[in-house]
């Protein structure tokens, strides 16, 4: 459970070697001892991910996971929640290729789409049903500001990213009273390995940015997390924009 602080004893990373998942841990690790998850597939990103980390004082598990084979994703991940006890859970599995790419190549599309929704969908409900059962936990989801209102130079992401927005806001919800609570993360354009080459929109953050939010969240908070604050108002005008100013202006 949580100290009384608001920290973790058991972390899992869903996604361990995403940028954003090793700063909220490392800057946990910081805080506190701490046990580590890394679920993601094996690679040297993963192993390196772990050393950061344990060199941060924290205990190291590492744990198979691959988003495009959901079934044996969720058999590995099983496996892990009988044994072990999770307070908080971020779920940080992401993919952002080209979009020219992904309008020519409809399997990579479908794929990104598995990865960044499927997958998390089905993560989502395993880590539920969890943390129901122990009657505690926090799940953080990464989404997106390109959640809002996907653009038509990123459609195929921010779909994805929409979708799963969408379910972990009903997730949240549906836990509520269970003592299980759920933090929506929504960062703008984040500089980052993924994003490396693109164009920086307005708003941009780094990863220890999106970090920072996240532990300041996970004592008490219940809801959406906007990277950074200043988003959530641009974000309504964004939402209720007329469709011809929105594409006029390129957000």
């Amino acid at each position: 459970m949580l100290n009384s602080l608001g920290h973790p004893d058991t972390l899992l990373l869903v996604g361990g070697t995403s940028e954003i998942a090793a700063s909220i841990a490392a800057t946990m690790a910081r805080r506190r001892p701490l046990h580590v998850v890394l679920a993601a597939r094996p690679s040297s990103r993963r192993s390196a991910a772990a050393n950061v980390l344990t060199g941060l004082g924290a205990s190291v598990e590492v744990v198979d996971f691959d988003a495009t084979d959901i079934p044996r994703a969720l058999e590995d991940l099983r496996s892990l929640l009988a044994r072990t006890e999770i307070d908080v859970a971020v779920v940080a599995q992401g993919r952002l290729p080209r979009q020219s790419d992904l309008e020519n190549d409809p399997v990579l599309a479908v794929e990104t789409c598995t990865i960044n929704y499927t997958a998390a969908v089905a993560v989502g409900l395993l880590l539920a049903r969890q943390m129901r059962e122990q009657g505690h936990g926090v799940i953080v989801a990464l989404s997106s500001l390109a959640a809002i209102r996907p653009r038509r130079a990123n459609f195929v992401y921010g779909s994805s990213k929409a979708g799963l927005d969408a379910f972990y806001t009903g997730l949240r919800d549906q836990l509520r009273g269970s003592g299980v609570r759920v933090l929506v993360v929504r960062p703008g354009f984040v500089h980052s390995r993924m994003t490396r080459g693109l164009k920086p929109a307005p708003l941009a953050v780094t990863p220890q940015d999106v970090a920072d939010a996240v532990v300041a969240a996970v004592p008490t908070g219940n809801g959406t997390v906007w990277v950074p604050r200043a988003a959530r108002p641009l974000m309504l005008l964004v939402r209720t924009m007329p469709g011809p100013v929105f594409r006029r202006v390129g957000l």
